[in-house]
C-alpha cells in the first residue's frame, strides 16, 4: 500500500516540497539587485527585517481580518444552500450547475465584474445612488469601504465551492435519523440542531480550514481589484511578497514573507483546531 502512495508522494515533492526549501534558503540570504542576484548569507538578516516590519504586521491583520469575515460569510450561506439544495423538488439538478457557475469562472474574470459594479460613477451601485439623488459611496476609494467590496466579491466566487462540501455531507445523513426524529415529537429546528450540524461537524471543519487557508493566501482578487490601495488598505500578505519580487527585485525578503505567512498560517490553523476540539469536547460535558 505505502508503495502505492510513492508516485504522488514524488509529485507532492517535486510541486510543493523543492519550491518550500528553496524559499527557505533564500530567506536566510540577501538575494536583490543590489547583491547582482548572487545569494550571500546575511546571518537572519531578513528575519530581523520581518519582525520589525511594520507593513508586514498590518498586512497580516489586514489578511487575517479579509479571511475571517469571508470564511464566516461563506460557511453561514453555503449552509443555507446546501440546505435548500439537498431537498426534494422540481430542476433541482438545473439550480445546482447554476449555483456553481460562480466558482467555475476565473478569478480574474469575476474580479474584473466585481471592479466595474463597484466603480464610480459608471457602476450600477453608483448609477442608482445617482439615480435616487443619493450621495456617492465612493466604494473603491474608501479604505473603509473597500476591504468589504473584496470580501463581497470573494464570497460571490467561492461559497459554491463549501455549498458543494457541505451537500456532499448532507447527502451522508441517512433519512431514518430525521424520520425517528419526528415520531418522538421533534421539529426542523431539532433536526438541524441534534442531527444535521452535529454530523456536518467534519465537513464544516474540513471546509473552514481549507478555505481559510486560501483566503490567507489571496493574492489575484486584491491585485485586479484594488491593486491593495486604497493607502495600502487592502494589501494582502501575497500581494506584499509579490511586490517586493517582481517590483523591488528583493527575492530574499520576499521569500522571506513566504515563509513567514506560512507559519502564521500554520499557527492559526492548529490554534482554531485546538479551541474547536476544546469546544466540542465542553459542549459534551
Amino acid at each position: 500500500m505505502i508503495i502505492l502512495l510513492v508516485p504522488s508522494l514524488l509529485l507532492l515533492f517535486l510541486v510543493f516540497g523543492i519550491p518550500f526549501f528553496r524559499y527557505i534558503w533564500l530567506s536566510l540570504h540577501s538575494f536583490s539587485v543590489s547583491t547582482s542576484l548572487i545569494p550571500i548569507n546575511n546571518n537572519g538578516a531578513n528575519w530581523i527585517r520581518l519582525i520589525n516590519d511594520e507593513r508586514f504586521w498590518q498586512d497580516v491583520i489586514q489578511t487575517a481580518r479579509f479571511a475571517i469575515l469571508s470564511v464566516s460569510l461563506e460557511i453561514i450561506i453555503a449552509l443555507c444552500i446546501a440546505l435548500l439544495l439537498n431537498q426534494s423538488w422540481k430542476g433541482k439538478g438545473l439550480i445546482r450547475a447554476i449555483t456553481l457557475l460562480p466558482w467555475a469562472l476565473p478569478t480574474t474574470i469575476m474580479a474584473l465584474g466585481w471592479r466595474w459594479i463597484f466603480n464610480n460613477p459608471y457602476g450600477p451601485i453608483e448609477q442608482f445612488l445617482s439615480l435616487v439623488n443619493l450621495s456617492e459611496l465612493n466604494i473603491l476609494s474608501s479604505p473603509y469601504l473597500t476591504w468589504i467590496a473584496t470580501v463581497v466579491a470573494d464570497v460571490w466566487k467561492t461559497t459554491p465551492f463549501v455549498a458543494l462540501i457541505l451537500l456532499a455531507g448532507l447527502q451522508t445523513i441517512p433519512n431514518d435519523l430525521y424520520e425517528a426524529l419526528y415520531i418522538e415529537g421533534g421539529n426542523a429546528r431539532d433536526a438541524l440542531l441534534k442531527i444535521t450540524i452535529p454530523l456536518l461537524k467534519p465537513y464544516l471543519f474540513i471546509s473552514m480550514i481549507f478555505r481559510f487557508s486560501q483566503a490567507f493566501g489571496v493574492f489575484d482578487l486584491i491585485q485586479v481589484m484594488t491593486g491593495g490601495g486604497p493607502a495600502g488598505s487592502t494589501e494582502s500578505l501575497a500581494l506584499y511578497a509579490y511586490l517586493n519580487a517582481m517590483r523591488f527585485l528583493d527575492f530574499g525578503y520576499s521569500s522571506t514573507i513566504v515563509i513567514g505567512s506560512f507559519i502564521i498560517l500554520v499557527v492559526i490553523c492548529i490554534t482554531s483546531w485546538i479551541i474547536l476540539k476544546q469546544t466540542i469536547y465542553l459542549v459534551k460535558q
